[in-house]
């Protein structure tokens, strides 16, 4: 940003004295500011190009010395302005310079740290960390969008339109490189920030309200009934390996996510309402309470790790998926195993395609609502329709 101060005589408007008064100029990246100084001198005085008044004497020394302390002013009230590292143009140098509030426009940081300053206070409440967490990556992603695409360190929400949402989609299609599903995540999150801006008056008008964010269509991807059996019966030569398989099992017959898997305990294993044993447990991410029945294959493996502090051994998730693909090499499986697949797999080739009712499956995911299932699952469910039908038209002919 490119300040300049210029002062200026303005002959034409001498007073009945023959004074002629100074003006100040201000100019920021092409921008104007002009105001009176109040001084008035002898045009005969004035040289412009010294941008003082001359020759020396009294009058003219103090004359000098009043402009030399404007021109300081607004020097400090632009480096103010630009250690704020907030957006502002060639008027709030001015009300900084005379001491004025500066307009209260809000900008999109100030409106990232708002939401997530409050969401912080809410982890363990109604929210997690790893939540709060994504919505720093959000910010961190749409300042680097600001910065490549205006060239400043932020931007006001009044000056937001539908472009600044399509031209910072296709920034991180082609600058980040992101694929559709992290695209379709990061504008989400994105769009709550701006609604939350419109819904506290910041901005008068939502930039979202004519955009549509294209939700990437997920294909489901888990173990069918074959490979499931062949990881089973494989006994592999590492113990490491054979530990990570056997979780992984465990997780194809409980649907447990990592963060569940992890953190069992013997207490979350209670006799239920039908004397068989259910794993009772906490699902973090949708801060739901919800029950799985343990089924004989998943209690054979517990019992063969239970210890008197652990019912399974101790791996993080990224070491554990890195296993996973040693694994799915080993077996011949050709997929990408990650832990999230075994949890897939007990949705569909456990329950689903056991004729268990959605409504159930969706119980036993732990899923908030019945159209999340639904929604991932349903092609799960014609394949499974297909199957029955071409067995029914067998058996018609």
């Amino acid at each position: 940003m490119k300040l300049s101060i210029l002062f200026l005589l303005r002959r034409n408007k001498a007073n009945i004295k023959g004074l002629c008064p100074i003006e100040c100029r201000i100019t920021l990246d092409s921008q104007r500011k002009p105001f009176s100084t109040g001084i008035f001198i002898n045009p005969d005085y004035w040289n412009a190009s010294k941008q003082k008044a001359h020759p020396p004497n009294k009058g003219n020394t103090q004359i000098n010395t009043q402009l030399s302390l404007i021109k300081q002013d607004i020097n400090q009230a632009f480096l103010f302005l630009q250690v704020q590292e907030k957006d502002f143009d060639v008027d709030d140098i001015y009300r900084q310079f005379k001491g004025e509030n500066i307009k209260q426009d809000k900008s999109i940081n100030e409106m990232f740290h708002l939401h997530i300053s409050k969401q912080e206070k809410l982890i363990g409440i109604s929210t997690t960390k790893v939540s709060v967490a994504k919505f720093y990556q959000t910010q961190t992603h749409v300042k680097s969008f600001i910065k490549h695409q205006y060239k400043k360190s932020d931007y006001l929400l009044k000056d937001m339109t539908m472009a600044f949402i399509t031209e910072f989609e296709f920034y991180l299609k082609a600058e980040k490189q992101f694929k559709q599903n992290t695209i379709y995540k990061t504008i989400q999150r994105f769009k709550q920030i701006v609604k939350l801006s419109v819904g506290l008056d910041y901005l008068a008008k939502d930039p979202f309200l004519l955009y549509r964010n294209r939700k990437p269509k997920k294909q489901v991807v888990f173990l069918s009934k074959e490979e499931l059996e062949a990881l089973e019966k494989h006994n592999f030569a590492s113990e490491r390996l054979q530990q990570v398989a056997d979780m992984f099992i465990f997780c194809c017959y409980t649907g447990l996510a990592y963060t569940e898997m992890s953190k069992l305990k013997e207490s979350d294993i209670q006799k239920g309402f039908d004397t068989n044993k259910w794993i009772h447990i906490h699902r973090q991410k949708t801060n739901k309470s919800y029950e799985i029945p343990l089924l004989l294959k998943a209690s054979t493996i517990l019992n063969k790790y239970r210890t008197e502090n652990l019912l399974l051994p101790i791996v993080s998730n990224q070491r554990f998926n890195s296993y996973l693909k040693e694994i799915a090499e080993i077996v011949g499986i050709n997929k990408v195993l990650t832990h999230h697949i075994a949890r897939k797999t007990f949705a569909s080739t456990i329950l689903l395609y056991n004729d268990v009712p959605m409504e159930i499956v969706s119980e036993l995911l732990g899923h908030s609502e019945i159209g999340i299932t639904q929604q991932h699952y349903a092609k799960v469910v014609k394949e499974k329709v297909s199957t029955e039908m071409s067995k029914l038209n067998s058996k018609l002919k």
